[in-house]
C-alpha cells in the first residue's frame, strides 16, 4: 500500500470516526504533531549562503524571479 493510499484511507476514516477514536489516535500522535521541526544549517552551509548573497547583491550572479524560476523548471524558458 502506498503512503498516498494510507493517507487517503486515514482521512476518510477520521472524517466518520467517533470522537473517542479520534481522541485516541490524536493522543498516540500528539508528540509528533506538537513538536516543531528545527532546521539548522552548518557553518559551512552558512558561509556558502553568505558568499552567494554577497554575489547576488553585488550583481555578480544571475537571479530569477519566482515566475522566471517556474518557467525554467517547466522548460518554458532557459537560464
Amino acid at each position: 500500500m502506498t503512503t498516498l493510499t494510507m493517507r487517503q484511507k486515514l482521512m476518510s476514516y477520521l472524517a466518520d470516526a467517533d470522537d473517542s477514536k479520534v481522541n485516541a489516535l490524536y493522543k498516540l500522535l500528539e508528540r509528533d504533531i506538537q513538536e516543531e521541526e528545527v532546521f539548522t544549517l552548518s557553518n559551512e552551509q552558512l558561509d556558502i549562503l553568505k558568499k552567494e548573497r554577497e554575489m547576488h547583491l553585488s550583481g555578480q550572479s544571475k537571479s530569477y524571479s519566482r515566475q522566471e524560476a517556474s518557467q525554467i523548471i517547466k522548460g518554458q524558458q532557459s537560464f
